[in-house]
């Protein structure tokens, strides 16, 4: 078989994003053939140190979001290195940073001095709120967005304390609306032939994610209701307890529902009034998941699962972080892919979601170590090997 051809091959990103949001964002980009030059200060990206490591600079975290990229050190206080970057900028077509507005128009990158410097370049902001509002410029991470975005509050209303979900929600969600968003701005790139100014923010990301379905009667103007799903707040609707384990369980249709109360011989509510349409259900949702609670709990997982699935009703054992390797469809289809790392050994990496003409996308490139391709990035926008020793060692 041949080397793979990708849609975004050619493509040529300068990414001065650290932590999770942004690395995610331009991997995706990666995974798809773009090329990533990942800009770093002399410390690194923060997630260099975060989780466990073999080496120093190279964390479990760091390598979740960093295949298929270069990594050049350039210190952006000093002289040389911010004219090396301008240099990049000249032949990139996208530039994208995650630093805070105010921060980046110190350094002097800011979107009319570099669209400036290149008018065809697509450049990109990743703020934690819309510049122009009252919280624009300030810092925001995925616990804080979580909590202002109504994350935290809906788990109040259910549970009648405020959480946060076991995961960086906020920050992966972002980065998948800042890649769907990049790449449009580059598709009118091609149409237009000109750049633009992206400006994708954490805040009025994730209040638009969560209201899709949460805004509910205040979609309406009066409000005929007040906010929340009231399907997705119940205080039933968790994984619920069988004999030997958790199962998740959604029997969704009417079809299903009927089918469902066949299953686990219960055919007086098939009849129930309360349950009988998609309307009703939602406004006795508590009620229906409490006994669907009731039912599962006398039955073996292995046992719901099979015959539910035989059924086509929505329904998955719970799996721990630990049981996802096991799982047989992971397996079966080896979502968990093997590489070998030149300085980090054996490394085990998930998938992405996507399959492009029935085919995985490739890990092109291993994570990089800080710095690990800045000579080489130098030398092919044409400084010398002396310029590029003034640039690297504070000379």
């Amino acid at each position: 078989m041949g080397k793979q051809s990708l849609p975004l091959e050619g493509l040529k990103v300068l990414d001065l994003t650290t932590v999770v949001m942004g690395p995610f964002a331009t991997q995706v980009l990666g995974d798809f053939g773009a090329d990533i030059i990942k800009i770093e200060e002399p410390n690194g990206d923060l997630t260099r140190v975060i989780g466990p490591s073999r080496n120093p600079g190279m964390s479990s975290l760091y390598l979740g979001s960093n295949r298929n990229k270069k990594s050049i050190v350039l210190d952006l206080k000093r002289k040389e290195p911010k004219e090396a970057l301008w240099k990049l900028i000249e032949e990139a077509d996208i530039f994208v940073h995650n630093i805070r507005p105010q921060k980046i128009a110190n350094l002097g990158f800011d979107p009319d001095s570099v669209m400036k410097n290149n008018p065809k370049i697509i450049y990109v902001g990743l703020h934690g709120y819309r510049e122009d509002g009252p919280y624009g410029g300030q810092p925001a991470f995925d616990d804080v967005i979580q909590g202002q975005s109504g994350i935290a509050g809906a788990f109040q209303v259910r549970d009648k304390v405020p959480n946060l979900a076991p995961t960086i929600v906020a920050d992966k969600s972002v980065a998948l609306l800042a890649s769907t968003g990049l790449l449009a701005a580059y598709i009118q790139r091609l149409k237009k032939g000109k750049g633009s100014y992206l400006e994708v923010s954490m805040f009025e990301g994730m209040v638009g994610y969560t209201m899709i379905e949460h805004h509910a009667g205040e979609t309406f103007l009066p409000p005929i209701d007040k906010a929340g799903y009231s399907r997705v707040l119940s205080p039933y609707r968790r994984p619920h307890k069988t004999k030997d384990g958790y199962v998740c369980i959604l029997p969704y249709t009417d079809k299903q529902w009927k089918n469902f109360w066949k299953i686990v011989k219960r055919p007086d509510h098939s009849i129930d009034q309360r349950f009988l349409s998609i309307k009703a259900r939602s406004e006795n949702i508590s009620a229906l998941y409490k006994i669907i609670g009731e039912i599962v709990i006398e039955i073996e997982t292995r046992d719901i699962v099979n015959l539910l699935g035989e059924a086509e009703i929505p329904c998955g054992a719970v799996n721990r972080l630990e049981d996802l390797k096991n799982d047989p469809h992971l397996q079966a289809i080896e979502f968990f892919r093997n590489f070998e790392h030149p300085t980090e050994g054996l490394l085990q990496v998930p998938d992405s979601a996507f399959r492009f003409n029935k085919e995985e996308l490739p890990i092109r490139y291993h994570q990089p170590n800080l710095g690990e391709n800045s000579k080489e990035i130098l030398r092919d926008v044409g400084f010398s090997d002396l310029e590029i020793d003034k640039i690297l060692n504070n000379k």
